[in-house]
């Protein structure tokens, strides 16, 4: 069973569209999606600056447009019938929810604009930020973040646990971190999946649920505790308050083993996922597509089943 996965925010990096604009098909996709978000994220994917594309307002609609241009070329030749299934992290879901038919290209870059700019908006409220803690012993963490006033964000498994909160909290636990623990501050503009999102959540729920929506005609498990939804509208309403809630990415990994994953493709800008694979679902071959060079190994992978 092959499984895609959308990465979230902080993939992004300069020029990592390049590759992708200088095929036309692709670049025309990425105007009428820039269109559609009023954000010219052909210039942002190629040319911007890392500052520029750390913003949240542009940073998200550029993650997921990338993810539908990876999906326009993999799912292609019959091989959609051929996954098992998709899921995302964190903004990723938006990009899953377009894969599995949930939400239209065009509502799901609606979504995306929307939820940027509403988690910017939170974010500019308060001077905060997230960091990634690798090896520490979990509730010895916890027990450290409840001392800070800080709160986890990410359950990314494999030993990774992704903290979010004041920058000054940050700062104190990076300088006192756990036994055996490394503090990695990561480049977000925000303490994304904690209580510092609720306005965004609460906007961004009245927006979804305008949107026309239809269940999944592919699997897709959820961050919220890592199960198959089997409705669209649910999908939705969890996505909403994924916002402001943790991401168990954990969870979903558990679900993909749980399932017989065989293999796993991680959608451009890819490589966060595939690594956290790589320690987490050990053994289970995986392809992270960075650039159309390489969707021939991806496609190799999809064609191995039957």
């Amino acid at each position: 069973m092959i499984v895609i996965v959308c990465p979230g925010q902080g993939s992004q990096t300069p020029g990592f569209l390049a590759p992708w604009v200088a095929e036309s098909r692709f670049r025309d996709q990425l105007a009428g999606i820039s269109d559609a978000v009023g954000v010219d994220l052909l210039a942002h994917g190629t040319t911007s600056d890392a500052d520029t594309i750390r913003d949240t307002a542009i940073a998200q609609p550029l993650i997921v447009a990338a993810g539908l241009l990876t999906l326009s070329a993999l799912l292609t030749d019959g091989r959609r019938e051929r996954i098992g299934g998709i899921a995302g992290h964190s903004v990723g879901e938006v990009t899953a929810a377009a894969g599995a038919g949930i939400l239209s290209e065009t509502d799901a870059v609606a979504l995306v604009r929307e939820r940027g700019a509403a988690m910017a908006d939170a974010a500019a409220l308060a001077p905060t930020g997230m960091s990634a803690v690798i090896g520490a012993d979990e509730a010895e963490l916890l027990a450290r973040l409840d001392e800070l006033g800080l709160s986890p964000a990410n359950y990314n498994g494999g030993g990774q646990v992704v903290v979010a909160g004041a920058l000054d909290a940050l700062a104190s636990l990076a300088e006192n971190p756990p036994e055996r623990a490394r503090v990695i501050p990561l480049q977000v503009a925000g303490a994304f999946h904690t209580r510092y999102m609720q306005p965004a959540a609460d906007h961004l729920s009245s927006f979804a649920a305008a949107l026309p929506v239809s269940d999944p005609t592919l699997r897709i498990w959820t961050n919220n505790d890592g199960s198959v939804v089997d409705s669209g509208r649910r999908f939705i309403d969890l996505l909403v308050g994924q916002v402001s809630s943790p991401v168990r990415w954990d969870l979903c990994m558990d679900a993909f083993a749980a399932s017989g994953v065989t293999g796993l493709v991680e959608l451009a800008p890819a490589g966060a996922l595939a690594g956290l694979a790589k320690r987490g679902l050990k053994g289970v071959p995986t392809v992270a597509i960075k650039t159309p060079d390489d969707l021939p190994a991806a496609f190799e992978l999809i064609d191995q089943q039957s």
